[in-house]
């Protein structure tokens, strides 16, 4: 999203070395080939776990997967045809139609990991603020109807610039084809940057107020379903009956129905699952924080590149350094890539599951925790 040189127009008097142009094209081969290998790997193994493992089959995995998913699209999508132009110095090698396409599909992704971010985040603060009302509607269908709705949106804003509203090219400078950003008097896509801004923005909004109402109720334990436990329904003490009679209603009772409770109907399995017990509440906490990593490194890896854009927007003749640009640019691209790894490092959950699945990761963590044991043994 820089301004645009033409196709195959002449490159700057001031050339560099043919030794420097191999080794930077070399570097950026490199580092775009590993973001490529570590992002197809981490995404479909974690599609992979999530799809196998039944006790992942959850709303928050649901929207993960296809977060994971589009992040793996655009990696096997874009990334090779990067790396063709870097191979041919900074050249697009092929016709206008395919670059629209792949500036298409660079847009569609970018926008729908924001928008699915946002949507992300105000289920996480349904989870903990609103926990029964979430538990009974936050279905498998609710979830398709969202991921539906994100994928409708990012085609909305991606699309018009396929119809010259707003203006799809290849960008020399970037190695890519994306928007093209001119000066705000004579620029048609200010509107699209700042609607990826807003939607940033509001994303971090709502895990603000998700840490306002967490502090706020911080003093308030939930509720801990613990079973009386009792012969024949004998309790002794003030008020051992009334609970005797609370956690036999809840669901906890065995043997024969108190005597004062004859006629009540128990309390089902369905019923008990949607209170918010401690456990539960530490899970949602554990979510919340590994999705705000998600969408905290997302605001950093691509807030370089956005600063680079209205520098471009609202600077007349602005002068980026083209180091500046280039890691900024790569450093939308590790975005593809960085979500497994949070994921695994941030979810025990997953962890346990990739350890379930294959063996020679518990062989692993055994030899580190005894290679741990050994230094503290020696007072290291």
């Amino acid at each position: 999203m820089a301004n645009s040189s033409e196709l195959g127009s002449s490159s700057s008097p001031h050339l560099p070395s043919a030794g420097g142009l191999l080794s930077a094209s070399g570097l950026k081969l490199a580092t775009l080939g590993l973001i490529l290998c570590v992002s197809l790997a981490g995404n479909v193994l974690f599609a992979w776990l999530i799809l196998k493992d039944r006790h992942l089959h959850r709303a928050p995995y649901y929207l993960l997967l296809d977060l994971c998913l589009a992040d793996g699209l655009r990696s096997l999508a874009c990334f090779p045809f990067v790396m063709l132009s870097v191979r041919s110095g900074a050249a697009w090698p092929h016709g206008l139609l395919s670059c629209k396409v792949l500036a298409f599909l660079a847009v569609l992704f970018c926008f729908h990991a924001a928008f699915l971010l946002f949507c992300v985040g105000v289920t996480r603060y349904m989870a903990i603020a609103h926990h029964r009302f979430y538990a009974k509607r936050m279905t498998g269908w609710t979830c398709l109807a969202v991921i539906c709705m994100v994928w409708t949106l990012s085609v909305a804003m991606a699309f018009p610039p396929v119809l010259d509203v707003g203006t799809y090219k290849f960008i020399r400078e970037e190695e890519q084809c994306i928007f093209e950003h001119r000066y705000v008097k004579a620029n048609d896509t200010l509107g699209f940057m700042l609607m990826l801004a807003a939607v940033i923005a509001a994303t971090h909004l709502v895990y603000i107020k998700l840490l306002f109402f967490i502090h706020g109720h911080r003093k308030m334990k939930p509720a801990q379903l613990v079973p009386a436990i009792s012969q024949n329904w004998t309790f002794h003490g003030p008020g051992a009956t009334g609970q005797a009679a609370a956690n036999w209603t809840a669901g906890f009772g065995r043997g024969p129905t108190p005597p004062t409770l004859v006629g009540i109907r128990q309390a089902t399995h369905s019923q008990i699952k949607r209170l918010l017990v401690l456990e539960e509440f530490k899970m949602e906490k554990r979510l919340c924080k590994m999705f705000y990593m998600i969408t905290l490194l997302f605001l950093l890896l691509w807030s370089p590149y956005i600063v680079a854009c209205y520098l471009r927007v609202f600077i007349k003749a602005s002068s980026i350094p083209q180091v500046y640009l280039t890691t900024s640019v790569w450093m939308t691209f590790a975005q593809a890539g960085v979500n497994p790894i949070l994921c695994f490092i941030f979810n025990k959950e997953l962890r346990v599951c990739l350890r379930a699945h294959f063996p020679c990761c518990q062989s692993i963590q055994s030899t580190q925790g005894t290679i741990l044991c050994d230094l503290k043994s020696f007072g290291m």
